[in-house]
């Protein structure tokens, strides 16, 4: 992750590749289907290549902004986790260290 107090996406190794695939896998699909329903209302070629481009492109974008939105909250529930993991063994650290003090003080 990153250094500061801030996530980014673009160092999360998952997210990034997620992310990519969702993105070529929606330009794709966009593009595939709006080509087909451009063909099946009698649109020429052309007209079907230009709407499968826009169709293509707006998938594509779509299924960015989504993927971003769920590593979002993916990466800040992994941060929240880590943070309560570390929280736990701070604090057994602590009881383990104040128990061993008590036990040399009572020796």
């Amino acid at each position: 992750m990153s250094q500061g107090s801030q996530v980014k996406l673009t160092e999360h190794p998952r997210a990034r590749r997620q992310i990519a695939t969702a993105k070529g896998w929606g330009g794709l699909l966009g593009f595939v289907l709006v080509f087909m329903l451009s063909r099946r209302a009698h649109m020429s070629a052309f007209e079907s290549g230009v709407h499968a481009l826009a169709g293509g492109i707006g998938l594509y974008l779509l299924a960015w902004a989504g993927m971003v939105a769920i590593w979002r909250e993916i990466a800040v529930a992994e941060v929240e986790r880590a943070r309560r993991i570390i929280a736990a063994q701070a604090a057994e650290a602590a009881e383990a260290a104040a128990k061993a003090q008590a036990e040399k003080v009572a020796a």
